[in-house]
């Protein structure tokens, strides 16, 4: 009788627990990652947006900042983060394997795409991609589309060794800090996320001035915004509507301005087709 009521009280008070847990984490804040996807440097605007979409879905949001694109994935598959904005290489390579699902897709300068700038040092005599043979290259990470896949492709379909091609490569895992690379005459050229260039040409032109754009590629689904498989249906949804609806409403309009967005779009996953492409070709 003594054991019965034991092994009561134990499964009562786990049964307890359990509850204590779901119930803290229904009302804790919301994890939003952020990767190199993203200009990470105004920590002003993500404080500010972060409190417009917790209004919005009636909990608290906090914006992650994450290094890499892997580290990221792997937090939307252990569940630690409920949203993330990753590259669209990621996305593109981890989507079949449904522990994440496409919520939005960022609209800039009319549609949902972006492309790969390759650059160099505004005083550098180099005009063509060929010409940084044997030269020092900058990459963002190696999950990234426009800051490593792109260039590599490049690369492979004009019959060359994206290993032996150039003298020295390393990775910044920032695509602001490859641009910075460049600038700087740290690496002779890069190839990095074209939103990201433009962002910084008009909001902190100091970084990209002394660089120059010699090639751009063709486009590609626009680095998407995702969350976590399992999560509560009602705050996917919540969010969803959030980031839909924010070029409707003043404020939403003036974080998208500064966002350099015109809104968030749905979007379907073969969107991301052509990045798939770049999958077969490391």
């Amino acid at each position: 009788m003594i054991f019965s009521m034991l092994r009561f009280a134990l499964i009562f008070a786990a049964a307890l627990s359990s509850l204590a847990q779901a119930a803290s984490a229904a009302d804790g804040p919301i994890r939003f990652g952020l990767t190199a996807a993203v200009v990470r440097e105004n920590l002003n605007l993500y404080e500010r947006w972060a409190d417009y979409l917790g209004r919005k879905v009636g909990r608290p949001v906090e914006f992650v900042q994450r290094r890499t694109y892997r580290e990221a994935i792997e937090l939307l598959r252990t569940g630690e983060h409920d949203f993330s904005w990753v590259c669209s290489f990621p996305y593109a390579k981890y989507r079949d394997e449904k522990f994440f699902g496409l919520m939005a897709v960022p609209v800039f300068e009319g549609k949902p795409l972006y492309r790969a700038y390759l650059i160099v040092h505004k005083d550098s005599p180099i005009r063509t991609f060929e010409e940084l043979q044997g030269r020092v290259f900058a990459y963002s990470e190696p999950d990234s589309n426009t800051g490593y896949a792109v260039p590599r492709q490049m690369l492979f379909d004009a019959g060359k060794n994206p290993d032996r091609f150039f003298r020295q490569t390393f990775f910044t895992y920032s695509h602001t800090e490859t641009i910075e690379a460049v600038a700087e005459r740290v690496a002779d050229g890069a190839s990095v996320d074209s939103y990201v260039w433009e962002y910084l040409a008009r909001r902190e032109p100091r970084l990209t001035a002394n660089t120059r754009i010699i090639s751009r590629s063709k486009d590609y689904g626009f680095p998407p915004l995702v969350y976590r498989s399992g999560i509560d249906e009602a705050l996917r949804q919540r969010m969803t509507d959030a980031l839909l609806g924010m070029d409707q409403d003043s404020e939403g309009r003036a974080l998208l301005d500064e966002l350099v967005l015109d809104r968030f779009s749905a979007a379907s996953p073969s969107l991301f087709d052509g990045v798939s492409l770049n999958l077969e070709r490391r």
